[in-house]
């Protein structure tokens, strides 16, 4: 799973130089549009799934190097797709980029779920107690937060790293053909509480008064990785 650390755009009215009502504001509007995108992509991982090619070809993918390709189409197209929306102030443009991110986050969301929920005898369980933990967790991060006002900039470096050794070790595991086990699945959730903290701290540097569709974006993927491994460590125990 990838992650974006955006850069700081310094012609824009950053958050941190607004109002109090205005910068609520941002926040209501960046947090509903997170909310969005679950909902988008509940729908279409529910489209998905009622693809039987989809869902073949998508299990025939994760077998060996097939992986790292899949691994990397997705990288390519959440680069196209923060890119996208950072670079533009278009609406319909900054949408399209969310949406295309957030479809690319369903498909490859696709055999991990369908195993889940097909091949587990409490699969539909699994995923219901997997999606309330990550809310849980996300809303519980962000709102420390925003109420603390506390700034978690100094994490970039140590998640950066985090980052690249997780690739490096997803890369050698699917390569050599051995397994990560529960505790890496559990370090990557530490990995992304940690992104969490850290876009959300950053938000009012980062981003301006106008941005909350990219700023949603950066939030989204960083939840989305939470799912990912919470659902891994939840599947693990069946």
């Amino acid at each position: 799973m990838d992650n974006q650390f955006p850069s700081q755009t310094s012609e824009k009215i950053v958050i941190g130089s607004i109002s109090d009502v205005e910068r609520a504001t941002f926040y209501k509007k960046t947090y509903g549009h997170v909310a969005g995108g679950v909902l988008v992509f509940i729908l279409f991982e529910y489209l998905l799934l009622q693809s039987d090619t989809v869902v073949e070809f998508m299990l025939s993918m994760t077998e060996g190097y097939k992986w790292l390709l899949v691994l990397g189409g997705f990288m390519l197209a959440t680069r196209y797709a923060e890119g996208l929306a950072m670079k533009t102030t278009d609406k319909n443009t900054q949408y399209m980029a969310y949406g295309i991110y957030i479809f690319f986050q369903a498909l490859i969301f696709v055999p991990l779920i369908y195993m889940a929920a097909y091949y587990m005898e409490s699969g539909p369980e699994i995923l219901n107690q997997a999606a309330i933990v990550t809310l849980a967790l996300f809303t519980g991060l962000s709102a420390v937060v925003l109420m603390t006002k506390s700034d978690f900039s100094f994490l970039k470096t140590g998640l950066t790293i985090g980052f690249f050794i997780a690739i490096g070790l997803i890369i050698a595991g699917t390569l050599f053909g051995f397994s990560l086990g529960l505790w890496f699945s559990v370090a990557m959730c530490l990995l992304a509480g940690g992104s969490i903290l850290y876009q959300t701290s950053n938000l009012v540097k980062t981003y301006g008064v106008d941005d909350y569709i990219p700023a949603a974006l950066g939030l989204f993927a960083s939840l989305m990785l939470l799912f990912w491994y919470i659902l891994s460590i939840f599947m693990s125990r069946d």
